[in-house]
């Protein structure tokens, strides 16, 4: 009975969105123009997984050494951050339109420079550049659909932003496919990102500023005029008394609490309830980053190559099972959320996370240890001058047996040729060129500089997917839900982008530092410190994050008033108690 009473809720919910969005299609238009911010968010942040493929095969020098491909990778995070801290200040400034006009712009040059980029030194500045600008969308997008859509349908609306973050990953995966034959390849992947910022700066120019923005600096009238074409004429004055109010309250908030970061600072770390929601906001924005996810989403195909499949177009095709998974977890989490809870929608997330990286660490364990051997015969013929140098001792007459394999090779920073008749048989460890590379495939071999052949390669496939499956409904968005519901109003803002801050730190030292730690201790170590790094993120969450499902604000801040104290300390506590009386 009880189900059927919350799936009518639901029902009547998204019953209400179309209509609303339907007999006002004005609300659509503004919530689908603005989050286009949140599509190039995500295609920005996706599209060098399948670019940064073809980069290495232009760039020697980047392919030679994996800090220039994790700072390739890397620097949009570190452009976000910088984007994000100052989008906060420039949207209360200069308003949320001029911030998605600003950062549309940014889009657009970070764009052109990456598609023109002569060395790999314009591709980093380009992504810095995009960087600012998904820092700005970040912030800004969802900003301006809640402050755009009716109240009554907000929550539905501001989703939609996450929704095309998602949908924008899976988009660049596509668009990666697309242009793997077409010459210029990578710069197409990456310079296309400026279309749609064009068409959101021109569509921004027809739209109005955020009716909140407007009001609280002095425009009334235009606020108005923009509140009478989202809401029916009998609610407008309603909407302008409660608009009028917010306002007030947070300007009387600001002069209690201060009208300088400083000063909010200091206020809000000498309040306790601050304090304890900080604790659990920045621990999940934290876990979130350190079960790996992001190293899955901006490295799947060099992910998918370590496992054994060495052709670029096999690995971006099967990459699309994982950014699809991922688009389809975040519509899932929508409809478990509110049913069954943050706190043990996440815990339970955390488990499946867990169980996944470990059998993801035992699978390329076993590849590693199961690689095909080296044919010393093979690597003396096979060309000449074309032995890999590292194994050369081993070529001379009286040289004793080798005992190498594919994985030893290619940690020589060799190439791996694959046995003609069957590639799980002994091959040539040779050198690493792309004229070695020709010649290998000129003989019907592949060429492996990455990973070895291996029979275990559908097996990461599979728990891959299922790692995305475990993360998405749970730790893919719960975290940015209890971010939302765990600070006291006055210190919202401030508490909530120092949370996103961690979030985006802690992203960019797991994607600045995965190739160097699968070199260092390859893939089964490194998913197996992802295991470990989950592990401890579950026992601070079971520790410190308290369940917000269908709490008012008001009981939120009751129970971090002392701190929350799992269920086991609680009995355990009492125990004691019972124990001295």
């Amino acid at each position: 009975m009880v189900e059927r009473g919350i799936a009518k809720t639901e029902e009547i919910r998204f019953t209400e969105v179309w209509m609303t969005t339907w007999e006002t299609p004005y609300i659509m238009r503004l919530v689908l123009s603005a989050g286009i911010g949140g599509l190039l968010f995500g295609y920005d942040t996706g599209v060098i997984a399948g670019a940064l493929l073809y980069i290495r095969e232009e760039f020697h020098v980047v392919d030679r050494k994996r800090w220039l491909q994790e700072m390739i990778v890397s620097m949009t995070v570190a452009g976000a951050i910088v984007g994000a801290a100052v989008g906060g200040w420039y949207n209360d400034r200069f308003g949320r339109k001029t911030s998605i006009l600003i950062a549309d712009v940014l889009f657009i040059v970070g764009a052109v420079v990456m598609a023109l980029a002569p060395s790999p030194w314009f591709i980093i500045l380009g992504r810095l550049l995009v960087g600012f600008g998904v820092g700005m969308a970040s912030m800004t997008s969802p900003l301006y659909i809640s402050e755009m859509s009716p109240a009554r349908i907000r929550g539905a609306l501001v989703s939609t932003n996450g929704l095309l973050i998602t949908g924008g990953q899976f988009l660049s995966y596509l668009i990666n496919l697309a242009f793997i034959h077409t010459p210029g390849t990578w710069r197409w992947m990456l310079g296309v990102s400026a279309v749609p910022a064009i068409i959101q700066f021109c569509l921004m120019l027809t739209l109005p500023e955020s009716p909140r923005w407007l009001y609280r600096n002095d425009k009334k009238a235009e606020s108005r005029d923009i509140l009478e074409r989202i809401y029916p004429a009998e609610e407008v004055e309603s909407e302008i008394a409660a608009l009028k109010e917010s306002v007030m309250a947070e300007k009387a908030d600001e002069d209690v609490i201060g009208h300088t970061f400083y000063a909010k600072l200091k206020g809000a770390l000498s309040n306790p309830v601050v304090r304890h929601g900080l604790a659990a906001g920045i621990t999940v924005q934290v876990a979130q980053q350190f079960v790996g996810i992001n190293t899955v989403m901006y490295y799947s195909p060099t992910i998918l190559q370590f496992a054994g499949y060495a052709s670029n177009k096999t690995a971006m095709t099967l990459s699309l099972i994982t950014s699809g998974l991922n688009a389809l977890g975040s519509i899932v989490s929508m409809m478990l959320v509110d049913r069954y809870g943050r706190r043990r929608l996440m815990i339970i997330s955390m488990f499946g996370i867990i169980s996944c990286l470990v059998i993801l660490a035992g699978v390329f364990s076993e590849a590693s240890n199961q690689a095909p051997k080296i044919d010393t015969r093979d690597s003396i013929s096979f060309a000449p001058n074309g032995t890999c140098h590292a194994f050369a001792h081993h070529t001379a007459p009286k040289a004793a047996p080798s005992n190498w394999n594919c994985m030893k090779c290619l940690r020589s920073n060799c190439g791996f040729c694959s046995n003609e008749a069957q590639e799980y048989a002994p091959g040539a460890c040779v050198v690493l060129s792309a004229n070695m590379k020709s010649l290998c495939h000129s003989k019907g071999r592949t060429y492996f500089k990455d990973g070895c052949p291996s029979k275990f390669g559908y097996l990461a496939i599979i728990f891959l997917g299922l790692y995305i499956i475990a993360y998405a409904p749970g730790m893919g968005t719960v975290p940015w839900i209890v971010n939302s519901e765990i600070y006291p109003l006055r210190y919202r803002g401030l508490a909530g982008g120092i949370a996103a801050v961690a979030n985006w730190s802690s992203n960019l030292v797991v994607s600045e530092t995965f190739l160097t730690l699968t070199h260092a201790v390859g893939s089964s170590g490194t998913f197996l410190l992802f295991a470990v790094s989950s592990a401890t993120g579950l026992v601070f969450i079971w520790m410190l994050v308290p369940e917000t499902k269908g709490l008012q604000f008001e009981e939120v801040e009751k129970l971090l008033e002392d701190g929350l104290r799992p269920s086991l300390f609680r009995r355990m506590s009492k125990a004691k108690e019972v124990d001295m009386s």
